[in-house]
């Protein structure tokens, strides 16, 4: 296990053979993570958190207590399926609160904020705010982690807190870009 410099792992932890966990983390009680699992730098892994194989977790990552990653998907316990197994990628700067059940072989864009509970079981686009069972879209979130709005000065997007602007690119949304 590769163990970056600052990173603080907690009581009754496990970080199991060839995963590599960056810089300036966190993990709380009762964290697992591996095998061969990756995690950014800045990420912080709340307690009772599985960080299963196949799981990638991007730079500045907040896992929630509780949270739940799968990674092979449909387990039998007399048959091996570790051979089928789906990998999972949280982008940059992504959120899942607590409970949430991240299912194998989905993508959660940046900064994507997956609320307490939910239960994804599809992709997650950039910067989306999803809740339920299953996970559905009800709005976009700002780097910050503050709700975007619509803004009427310009028609585009503005985060309530910051003020930071967005577009809608492709599924997501993305830092607006000012004309030169």
């Amino acid at each position: 296990v590769e163990i970056g410099e600052g990173t603080r792992v907690w009581h009754f932890s496990h970080l199991l053979a060839g995963s590599r966990i960056g810089r300036d983390c966190t993990l709380g009680q009762n964290v697992v993570v591996g095998p061969r699992v990756r995690l950014g730098d800045g990420v912080k892994v709340q307690n009772n958190v599985l960080v299963c194989e196949g799981v990638t977790l991007e730079d500045e990552v907040f896992c929630g207590p509780s949270v739940v990653f799968t990674n092979v998907h449909n387990p039998r316990a007399a048959i091996p399926r570790m051979s089928e197994l789906r990998p999972t990628h949280v982008s940059r700067g992504a959120s899942l609160g607590a409970n949430a059940t991240i299912r194998c072989g989905v993508r959660i864009g940046r900064h994507a904020f997956v609320g307490a509970g939910a239960v994804v079981l599809s992709d997650v686009p950039d910067h989306a705010l999803v809740v339920g069972n299953p996970a559905r879209p009800v709005g976009w979130t700002c780097r910050c982690g503050e709700r975007v709005q619509p803004n009427a000065e310009d028609a585009g997007l503005r985060c309530v807190a910051c003020g930071e602007r967005y577009e809608a690119m492709g599924r997501g949304l993305a830092p607006r870009r000012e004309a030169p």
